[in-house]
Parts: C-alpha cells; structure tokens; sequence
C-alpha cells in the first residue's frame, strides 16, 4: 500500500529514506547539528540531493566532522579537500567549513550547549506548521532570519536565513511535513514529547 509523502521527495530512493527517516526529526546532538549545518551550507546553490549523494564522502573527508580536527585544518589540509571529488569542491564552501568549526568550539565554550543556542530561536520545541501544498512552505522565517543574525556574528558562514530554515526543517525545529505526509501525524506526535 502507497503511503502519502512530501511531493519533494519522490522520485528517488535514497531521498525517500532520507524523508522517512530523517528529515524533520529533531536533533539534539551538538555535533550531528554542526555536521547538518555545514552539509546544508555545502548545499547553498545546488539541490539537496546532490549533498545528500555526497553525505558519506563529507563524513570522511571531514574527519567525521570532528570539529576539533577541522578546526586545526590549515592550507595543506584545505588544498587536499579541494582535491577531493566526494565533496562539492568549491573553496569557499570548504574555507567556511573550516571556519564553522571554529566558530562552533569558541560558542560552545561560551554558551555551553550548541544546541541549547540553536533551538533557542524555536523556543525549545518544534514549531508545528500546518501546510497543504509544497507552495505555502516559506524559504525563510523571523526564526530562520534570528537564528542567521547570531550565527554569522559568531563568526559562522553559509548561514543565511534560507539556509537556516532549510536546517531547522530538517533537523526538527519546524514540522515542515505537509499534513498529509504519513510523517507529519508521527512527528507530531514527537514533538508533544520532546
């Protein structure tokens, strides 16, 4: 029996799973955020799938983006990323990589909880959002837009408001699902117990 999906995904089977079992799905680990968060500013330009194709080729490329490793990359390690044709090779991308990892040790240093900060602009819990058509989701938020600010005056980049909604959709701070996706009710659900 066919269940009802997001219309984005269909087509593919590993943007299927990746709707079904991931996307949307809250996420609360410092270090799983700051990996999402530099996949989705890998993606700014290209389409999700391309960076998700590539997903496991980041994870190796960026020592499993173990920020205290990434944050000691220097031109010869950067030189080597953009030798490397499982990631998106475009040095800016991979500068800000770098640079985000950094950012990322001295705010938690500061704040003490990544995730603490980032969920803040949500309130602590997922926004439910009540969409019927792919049409009424907005590429950004006053959220989206808040959380972008702090990012890049901690130092972060490829944070823009776009690419900070597209994070919070994906790592469950908005219920982004339409209410017809068999994932919307479970996530739903979820989110009344997180």
């Amino acid at each position: 029996m066919d269940v009802a999906r997001c219309p984005w995904c269909l087509g593919d089977a590993l943007y299927i799973s990746y709707h079904d079992e991931e996307w949307g799905v809250p996420v609360r680990d410092d270090r799983a955020l700051l990996a999402k968060l530099i996949l989705d500013g890998a993606q700014a330009g290209l389409s999700w799938l391309t960076i998700l194709r590539r997903r496991k080729g980041y994870e190796a490329a960026f020592d499993g983006f173990d920020p205290v490793r990434m944050a000691a990359y220097d031109e010869r390690k950067i030189a080597a990323l953009l030798g490397d044709g499982r990631i998106v090779r475009n040095r800016a991308k991979v500068e800000a990589a770098v640079r985000n990892a950094r950012a990322y040790l001295e705010l938690r240093a500061r704040e003490g909880s990544f995730s603490d900060f980032l969920w803040s602009f949500v309130g602590g819990r997922p926004i439910p959002h009540v969409w019927r058509s792919v049409e009424e989701i907005p590429r950004e938020s006053a959220e989206s837009k808040a959380m972008s600010r702090a990012l890049k005056s901690a130092g972060f980049q490829f944070v823009g408001p776009v690419i900070c909604y597209a994070f919070m959709q994906a790592v469950g701070m908005v219920n982004d699902h339409l209410v017809d996706c068999f994932r919307y009710k479970h996530l739903s659900v979820d989110s009344e117990r997180t």
